[in-house]
């Protein structure tokens, strides 16, 4: 009888914890108010906050998103914080990544699902020196060195048009180097936001400050508004 009494109390009990995570989760999201609504996490932080126009995302330990050419294991545990754009946007942040070990990184990243999906990085590259690194996936990840950066501060921006996507970089936040240009397909259910990474480091907390979301065109050569 107390068996009998004892199992449903319990499933009460679990179920009530189980909404306390999920409510906790919530909670925890950050207002990006540049953005707008519609953010949620596809793999939670280590911490994470908005303050005073800078977002913060703290990566743990051996986290990485890459599919190897060689073929093998795929890595796919970094935190971030997603949102639905429309079809023509453009999104811009100014990065600073305190750089502790190689591939610690801060991120711009497109997702449509797992086989497809791509990144802009401010990484430290395996030469230990900081760069602009981009990773386009599909089932398996390439991944470019482009730019190299002094210091631990840098500009990106990803912009879309029609099905063309178009990575850049800047030291200043006015003049844009194309990094490259690419496409995930037609009609794809997209997803863009941020991430951070610390692949064979103890975890990496990447600021975006400055950032700028706006759904219109722009002039795909120069990154600027048409």
């Amino acid at each position: 009888m107390l068996k009998r009494f004892l199992l449903p109390v319990l499933s009460c009990c679990l179920i009530s914890a189980a909404h306390l995570l999920l409510a906790s989760e919530v909670a925890a999201l950050p207002v990006v108010p540049e953005v707008g609504a519609g953010l949620y996490w596809q793999h939670p932080p280590v911490s994470s906050a908005y303050k005073n126009g800078v977002l913060r995302i703290e990566a743990g330990p051996h986290t990485n998103w890459f599919a190897p050419p060689m073929g093998g294991s795929v890595d796919d545990n970094t935190p971030r914080l997603l949102f639905k754009p429309e079809a023509d946007f453009v999104l811009s942040a100014k990065l600073k990544v305190p750089f502790r070990s190689t591939w610690d990184s801060g991120a711009l990243v497109l997702y449509v699902n797992d086989q497809l999906w791509a990144k802009l990085c401010f990484e430290q590259t395996i030469e230990q020196h900081p760069a602009i690194v981009s990773v386009v996936t599909r089932e398996w990840s390439d991944d470019n060195n482009s730019i190299a950066v002094a210091g631990e501060m840098v500009y990106l921006k990803v912009a879309k048009q029609g099905q063309a996507i178009f990575f850049y970089a800047s030291q200043d936040g006015r003049k844009w180097s194309i990094i490259r240009a690419f496409t995930l397909g037609k009609n794809v259910d997209l997803r863009v936001g941020f991430s951070s990474q610390s692949p064979a480091g103890a975890g990496c907390t990447t600021e975006f400050s400055e950032i700028h979301y706006v759904a219109h065109k722009v002039n795909l050569w120069t990154g600027e508004p048409e």
